[in-house]
């Protein structure tokens, strides 16, 4: 038997004793919001996911410069006359892995805050740790980069 829904009941907009905590929601409207907020977290695990990408790929091209071609060491890169090498490539990668990560988290807070403004009840998602994790190790790694370590 399928689910008989409950209807909608909404506060009058006037009413100062009225509280969004109290909404009785049909199953629809509940899934919807769900699905929205899932979708939030999808869309800042996405970022997550690109500004790794972006942050590793830097940090690759590098390292990868670094290597000595005749016996696979690291040493010290020529004197090169390019404004562009591996040193600023890769800062500028690492560089742009965070700042679409920052973009984003700051995207996902508003939205998930709009959302929360309007659901009270909505429940809280750990994806601030992992993109605090991120941000940590890129941070790391621009400043490995920038000092040359």
């Amino acid at each position: 038997m399928p689910e008989i829904s409950q209807p909608i009941t909404t506060p009058h907009p006037n009413d100062p004793t009225s509280s969004n905590d109290s909404l009785v929601l049909d199953t629809a409207t509940r899934l919807a919001i769900e699905r929205t907020r899932v979708a939030y977290e999808r869309t800042i695990m996405a970022a997550i996911r690109t500004s790794t990408s972006l942050i590793a790929f830097g940090f690759s091209a590098y390292k990868f410069f670094q290597l000595d071609p005749i016996d696979g060491r690291i040493g010290n890169a020529p004197p090169r006359s390019s404004i562009l090498g591996p040193k600023e490539f890769g800062l500028t990668m690492i560089s742009l892995g965070l700042l679409s990560l920052f973009l984003a988290w700051f995207e996902y807070h508003r939205d998930i805050r709009t959302l929360r403004n309007e659901y009270r009840l909505l429940p809280s998602s750990s994806i601030g740790l992992v993109a605090a994790l991120v941000a940590v190790l890129g941070t790391t790694i621009l400043g490995v980069v920038f000092f040359n370590f």
